[in-house]
């Protein structure tokens, strides 16, 4: 047990340091590693935002300085922010693009009394000299700190040379290291590119660099259909992807959740795999061609669907559809290409 504790001290510490003491690898088998009883990460809002580096991206003006600054009041105070819990603790918002009195408007907005454990800076150093240095004094001085918000990632930038992929991760090491040294959040404030892209996290302006250095990645999708309604899209390391339904509130000066994705995983699936699993429910089995399935669904949903398109999604999300009871195959009968689509309740399952 002695060895045991030693070697897993030693472990904790070589990741919380940096690791090029010395010339020689510091390795450990597997069965030690299994053994030992290793912390797993802090959540600064449970199952959302974990300790570590995270970055929250969004267009200019879309509503992010809104967002992280409710998010500091509610950790603050150890409320809950979408119906999750958050870790009570000191936070630190670095609003770095706002004067004072900006921030105390938005901060009046939000809440009538603000707690003593929540402090804010204007101004700060950059990630080419003083910055880490200042954020570890403070969470000396402070250690109680759960959350540091920097707003925006872009003031604390080098400012010379052209971004790359080494540069833009050497970067965000830096803050990386230090959220795992001292078990904190820090969150970065960004902006996303003009360019449309279908992946959302590929809308984050720089190189893949950031979202290869960070744990967790926020990207806050205006909703153009709906008016001060956005998606959050979440991802990470240490978190399961979801999808946030928000809506900002003008009487409250905060995001609020309309659906969460974990509470309704169906709308991870795009429109038409969500009125097919309605439309297997309904029936809950067919047998024919593919174009006898399509002119079928598409007389339920009121779609036009082509039968090969169907078909096409279907395979893109044969497991999705799994997970929520509808499964099918493929067979031949008298020269024919059959579908056998099947809808069965988990709950009758459970049932039997």
């Amino acid at each position: 047990m002695a060895v045991l504790s030693f070697l897993q001290n030693r472990f904790e510490k070589i990741n919380q340091e940096d690791k090029t003491t010395d010339n020689n690898l510091i390795v450990i088998d597997g069965e030690t590693l299994l053994d030992m009883n290793l912390s797993p990460p802090k959540c600064c809002v449970k199952t959302l935002l974990p300790q570590g580096l995270s970055i929250l991206g969004g267009a200019p003006k879309v509503g992010k300085s809104w967002m992280v600054m409710d998010l500091c009041v509610r950790v603050a105070k150890g409320e809950p922010i979408w119906n999750l819990e958050t870790t009570k603790g000191t936070a630190l918002y670095l609003c770095l693009e706002d004067p004072y009195f900006r921030v105390q408007q938005r901060l009046g907005c939000i809440t009538d009394e603000s707690p003593a454990n929540l402090f804010f800076a204007n101004a700060a150093g950059s990630l080419a000299d003083d910055l880490e240095e200042q954020i570890l004094k403070f969470v000396r001085e402070h250690p109680n700190t759960v959350l540091v918000v920097i707003d925006t990632f872009q003031m604390v930038r080098r400012s010379s040379g052209e971004p790359s992929y080494g540069g833009d991760y050497e970067e965000l090491q830096k803050l990386k290291r230090i959220a795992d040294a001292q078990r904190i959040s820090i969150l970065l404030v960004h902006h996303l590119r003009k360019q449309n892209d279908r992946d959302p996290v590929n809308k984050l302006s720089g190189t893949t660099g950031i979202s290869g250095a960070v744990d967790t990645i926020f990207v806050l999708d205006k909703d153009e259909r709906k008016q001060n309604g956005a998606k959050l899209i979440c991802t990470g390391r240490d978190i399961e992807y979801r999808e946030l339904e928000l809506r900002f509130s003008k009487d409250t000066c905060t995001w609020e959740l309309l659906s969460d994705s974990l509470d309704t995983p169906e709308n991870l699936l795009p429109q038409e795999m969500i009125k097919f699993l309605s439309f297997m429910r309904e029936i809950a089995f067919f047998c024919g061609t593919n174009t006898e399935l399509a002119e079928r669904f598409n007389a339920y949903a009121g779609f036009n669907m082509a039968a090969k398109s169907l078909k096409q999604m279907m395979n893109r999300w044969r497991y999705e559809l799994q997970e929520h009871g509808v499964t099918y195959d493929n067979r031949r009968s008298n020269s024919q290409r059959l579908v056998e689509v099947r809808f069965r309740d988990s709950s009758d399952e459970s049932d039997a």
